[in-house]
């Protein structure tokens, strides 16, 4: 039983709340309650929201790539460091590595991850004996900390547009359709050992990194299960795309596939006003990861036009240079009024900016992982997150306010618990595995940086 004094429900706040919990789910929901010994007593309760991108081995290159080099640094040069970085990476690294990336999320706020994972193969490209070594690794991460896991096998088959090879840098990431699907009935073997919230889906790295009939044939032979995708996060992406088959990447895609709500399209970033509409319409959830997108210069998302075509969406920290589910919110909200020269943009007409950012992203991103999540609800998954609206960043503010004052004013150490499908593993604002976890980590990273 959880007790909140106050709660956010599908129909409004709430006072004096009482949440039953069964086998990871939200059993029943009582207002104007008393609270009875045994709860465990909140303050503020809330929907958790769900990281839908991530890439949890690029952590630990965080802040090694802010040195401007010769000539113009871009996404592309980030991406050549990225590649060296990878080349000695063990599997006992990647796991601690994993452990404490999921750790932070969950003090941040993240009941459940989207781990778009494509660090498939020993240095050098050869596999693993157990193909699923390092899917492996990233499940024993997950199950250590106890998030919610939607591990999304990556296919990445070619170097870029038009089939070309794999560069060095991208040889522990290659597999041709086979080997993908094998590797994929690995990872879903090995997901039954995590608790039954957990999932497996699939990711098409990017339509650079496949081909139409490598793509027609992953999802041809693909049962059930999200399908994610990197596309159009940059302008030369867009031309090369374009150039290969006539099209753009979010005009080819939305034509020659099945794109439907179980979908999430990663950045979507450069857009015409038609793709995005289209793109609203299909129910696709599209997957903004800002603080990344910042970071790495990639653009902003075309948010107006997008959610008054009613389109999903949801966020993620993809490289995970800063673990924050509050700035995530926030920069997404920014990179539009430093566009538009505005304020309050992410919104439809009139209201709360900070309740539609995170009342959306809640719901988009529990779509895209392909969890039964997003509201406090009977029968959700109890994918929760509680905060202390007493705090000095919030205590000024009605209740009507405090998503605003959350999403512009607060940083994640107002957060006090998470549950993930009702596993409890942030208490007090902290993992409870958070010593042990944090300690292998910096292990781990003692070991990288010396071999490095």
């Amino acid at each position: 039983m959880i007790f909140a004094a106050y709660a956010k429900l599908p129909s409004g706040w709430a006072t004096n709340v009482r949440l039953s919990l069964a086998d990871g789910r939200i059993t029943a929901i009582e207002t104007d309650q008393a609270p009875q010994p045994s709860d465990t007593r909140v303050d503020t309760l809330l929907p958790a929201l769900a990281n839908l991108h991530s890439h949890s081995f690029q952590r630990a290159m965080a802040g090694m790539t802010e040195y401007r080099m010769a000539g113009k640094d871009s996404f592309w040069t980030w991406r050549d460091l990225m590649y060296r970085f990878t080349a000695t990476l063990t599997p006992e690294q990647i796991e601690a590595i994993a452990a404490f990336v999921f750790l932070e999320m969950q003090e941040a706020g993240y009941a459940s991850v989207g781990e778009f994972h494509y660090l498939h193969h020993q240095p050098g490209g050869a596999p693993y004996d157990d193909l699923g070594e390092l899917s492996v690794r990233i499940m024993a991460a997950a199950a250590r900390t106890g998030i919610g896991l939607t591990h999304l096998p990556v296919l990445y088959t070619y170097g870029g547009a038009g089939r070309q090879p794999l560069q060095v840098g991208q040889a522990r990431f290659g597999n041709g359709v086979d080997r993908f699907l094998e590797l994929v009935g690995r990872a879903k073997a090995a997901v039954a050992d995590l608790p039954a919230d957990c999932r497996v889906g699939i990711a098409p790295h990017s339509l650079r990194a496949t081909s139409p009939d490598d793509l027609r044939a992953v999802l041809a032979a693909r049962a059930s299960g999200p399908v994610h995708i990197h596309i159009a996060e940059q302008p030369k992406e867009v031309a090369e795309i374009t150039a290969w088959h006539g099209a753009r990447p979010v005009e080819w895609l939305l034509s020659n596939a099945d794109v439907s709500p179980d979908w999430c399209l990663i950045h979507a970033t450069h857009m015409t006003v038609q793709e995005t509409a289209d793109m609203a319409r299909s129910g696709v959830v599209a997957g903004l990861c800002p603080v990344t997108e910042a970071n790495l210069g990639d653009g902003s998302f075309n948010g107006p036009d997008y959610l008054a075509a009613g389109g999903a969406f949801g966020v993620g920290s993809d490289s995970n240079v800063l673990i924050s589910l509050t700035e995530e919110l926030r920069t997404l909200e920014y990179s539009q009024r430093l566009r538009d020269i505005a304020r309050n943009v992410m919104v439809v007409g009139e209201g709360s900016v900070g309740d539609t950012l995170y009342s959306g992203a809640a719901k988009g991103g529990a779509l895209a992982l392909g969890r039964g999540a997003g509201e406090i609800a009977v029968g959700e998954l109890a994918d929760l997150m509680a905060i202390d609206s007493n705090a000095p960043s919030l205590c000024a503010l009605r209740r009507d306010q405090v998503l605003d004052g959350l999403v512009f004013a607060a940083k994640d150490d107002v957060v006090t618990d998470v549950w993930s499908a009702g596993r409890h593993a942030v208490q007090s604002g902290k993992h409870i595995e958070r010593d042990e976890i944090v300690s292998n980590y910096r292990i781990a990273m003692r070991d990288l940086i010396g071999s490095l």
